[in-house]
C-alpha cells in the first residue's frame, strides 16, 4: 500500500497495519523513512478524529500530586487550610487566583492547566449507603 492521506476508518485501520509491519525498521533505512511517513499520516488522522481534551484543573492537580507522591496534607501551605484543601479536592470549592498562583509555582503545574471551569459537583453514586430491605408479612386478602 502506498502512503496517502487517511480519510476513512478503513484506510486508518490499513495504515495502522502498515505501521505495525514497519515497527522493526532500523534508523537510516528506507523502511524507517516509510515508518515515519505512515506514523505522521496516522497521527494527523487521530488528531482530527480522536482529539484528546485537556484535563480539568482538579484532574491536573491530582495527577501532579500522584506524580510527586503528595498527600492532601502537603497542599495546605499552597491552598490554605486543611478544610480548604478538602473542599477543593472534593470539588466543593473552586480554585482561587491565589491558589492557582501558589500551585503553579509550588508544584510546577502550568497555569493554563489550572485555569478553567470545572464541575464543583462530585460524581453521584448510585447508592451512597447500602440499601437494606425489610421483609414484611403480606396480609391475606379475603
Amino acid at each position: 500500500m502506498k502512503p496517502r492521506l487517511i480519510k476513512s476508518e478503513n484506510t486508518y485501520d490499513a495504515a495502522l497495519r502498515q505501521v505495525e509491519g514497519l515497527m522493526s525498521a532500523h534508523p537510516g533505512t528506507l523502511r524507517f523513512v516509510e515508518l515515519e511517513l505512515w506514523t505522521h499520516l496516522v497521527e494527523h488522522y487521530e488528531c482530527e478524529h480522536y482529539p484528546i481534551a485537556p484535563p480539568d484543573p482538579l484532574s491536573a492537580l491530582k495527577f501532579r500530586m500522584e506524580q510527586m507522591g503528595l498527600s492532601p496534607k502537603d497542599l495546605i501551605p499552597l491552598i490554605g487550610s486543611k478544610s480548604k484543601v478538602s473542599e477543593v479536592l472534593n470539588r466543593k470549592r473552586t480554585l482561587s487566583l491565589a491558589m492557582i498562583r501558589n500551585l503553579a509555582e509550588g508544584l510546577s503545574i502550568p497555569v493554563q492547566s489550572l485555569i478553567g471551569a470545572y464541575s464543583t459537583h462530585p460524581a453521584r453514586c448510585v447508592a451512597k449507603a447500602p440499601v437494606t430491605y425489610r421483609a414484611t408479612k403480606r396480609k391475606k386478602v379475603k
